[in-house]
């Protein structure tokens, strides 16, 4: 595994494979150190829609090396021993007690496979005679493997090194074999022992299964630090010796394993952080239809409501991009956008004083673009035609010349006609005839908009009902 380095400005260069990224200042020191299933788009995110993490280093950096892998394993077991290995400054600095995820696997007869935040020596298990975990025995000591940094691909890993190597999860061995002993991703050392205290005659095979069981968690071991090259020429030497005394149903076994592991670190989609079915994504339909130059992920949708001179009102709604897998197959994914509600916002409208729709919206985006702290979007959604698109478009590059915002798409929708305007676009889009997708989004970009806008002038409309009813009964009273 070598390391190619490149500078900021030739990102196109990177690979689109999985695998580790660095981030070099000018010292050659590493600043940051990543894992991505997509290099290219992983690192770019960095530079064009960064977070405020990413702000903290993003001027340093002078240099990004990478390690193109073949697998997202292989790159999530990397990236842990690069980190543990360098310790580069700011992955130190976003570390805290829910950030970082370790594997710890327990030093006892049947030793126990677990997740965990906080990894200390000091972990309330403990044993009694029988093999189960109690309060007042002594502590169990336990190993720990990490830093990683992803947990949901951490999980994922672990599941699919299960199928290979079945490991114990169980804290207390339970009477009764449990659902994980059906599946066959268990050693069931529950079932084991029982017999054992049953029937003498089981002993001898109960050591060898344990011995068994714990040669199984050494090879768990060394996939989880990066030693799978060491462990697969292990079986193979094995596996040569079992074919040679005849034993040659074992043999096939750990043939089997072999195989599985060349399988699990040579597939792609075990870890998923890319669409699968990138047609089926409707971010990318949005993307293609309006000539963005990235995927929206977060779309922000504006409206006015208000009667007369009363009640003027402004709101914005938040929809990201998200994933949806069925429970089996994760492989088959739909895109949505869903509603962010904790992200709304209510503007009550204070400079403008008569009916103007378009006076009120300069004046919402104005209010909303001065809080950069909220992030900005990726698409500007406008309830209205040209008139309220090139107001937005007016505000939102006056803040670009000033260099508080970067160019924001926007699109608005003409209710009568049906007709989605674009600024990329000389001429509206049919919403007719648009795929059924992108049409639902707008249309709920539409009405979510306008059911949260009509909602806070309703309540601020009746606030101001109740006020003028209450000063005329006090007039009446005198």
């Amino acid at each position: 595994m070598r390391l190619k380095k490149l500078k900021p400005s030739q990102l196109n260069s990177l690979p689109v494979t999985a695998g580790v990224y660095i981030f070099f200042n000018a010292k050659k020191s590493p600043l940051y150190i990543g894992k991505a299933v997509n290099l290219r788009e992983r690192v770019k995110t960095h530079f064009f829609q960064p977070n405020y993490k990413d702000n903290l280093f993003i001027k340093e950096i002078r240099k990004i090396g990478y390690i193109p892998l073949k697998s997202d394993i292989e790159a999530l077991i990397l990236e842990s021993r690069m980190i543990k290995k360098f310790q580069p400054r700011f992955n130190l600095l976003f570390r805290d007690d829910k950030k970082y995820f370790y594997v710890g696997i327990t030093k006892e007869e049947w030793p126990m496979v677990f997740i965990t935040h906080q990894p200390t020596n000091n972990r309330q298990l403990t044993t009694n005679k029988e093999g189960q975990l109690t309060v007042e025995s002594r502590k169990l000591k336990v190993d720990y493997i990490g830093p990683f940094t992803d947990g949901g691909a951490l999980k994922e890993a672990l599941k699919t090194i299960r199928k290979i190597f079945p490991y114990r999860t169980c804290e207390v061995l339970p009477k009764r074999p449990c659902l994980w002993y059906q599946l066959d991703r268990c050693p069931t050392p529950c079932l084991i022992e029982r017999e054992a205290k049953i029937r003498k005659i089981f002993k001898k095979e109960t050591n060898l299964r344990k011995k068994d069981y714990k040669n199984d968690i050494k090879k768990i071991k060394l996939i989880l630090t990066g030693e799978r090259k060491r462990l697969t020429s292990n079986l193979t030497s094995k596996m040569r010796k079992m074919a040679q005394s005849e034993e040659f149903e074992k043999a096939a076994k750990i043939r089997d394993r072999i195989e599985s592991l060349k399988k699990i670190f040579s597939h792609r989609e075990i870890l998923v952080e890319i669409p699968q079915k990138e047609k089926e994504n409707v971010g990318l339909l949005l993307k293609e239809i309006l000539h963005l130059s990235q995927i929206p992920k977060r779309i922000e949708g504006y409206d006015i409501s208000n009667i007369k001179n009363l009640g003027m009102v402004g709101s914005m709604v938040v929809f990201k991009l998200s994933r949806f897998c069925q429970e089996k197959e994760r492989k088959y994914c739909e895109y949505k956008y869903v509603p962010e509600k904790s992200q709304y916002r209510k503007f009550k409208i204070k400079q403008v004083l008569k009916q103007n729709d378009i006076a009120c919206l300069k004046e919402v985006l104005r209010r909303r673009l001065s809080h950069q702290e909220w992030g900005l979007p990726d698409l500007i959604y406008v309830d209205g035609g040209k008139s309220q698109l090139n107001a937005v478009k007016k505000i939102i590059m006056k803040f670009q010349r000033a260099k508080f915002v970067k160019p924001i798409p926007i699109i608005s929708l003409a209710k009568k006609r049906n007709l989605l305007y674009n600024i990329s676009l000389k001429n509206p889009l049919s919403l007719d005839k648009l795929p059924r997708e992108v049409k639902m989004t707008i249309l709920h970009l539409k009405d979510e908009s306008h059911r949260f806008s009509i909602s806070y002038h309703k309540t601020l409309r009746a606030k101001l009902f109740f006020l003028s009813a209450k000063k005329k009964s006090k007039v009446s009273n005198l």
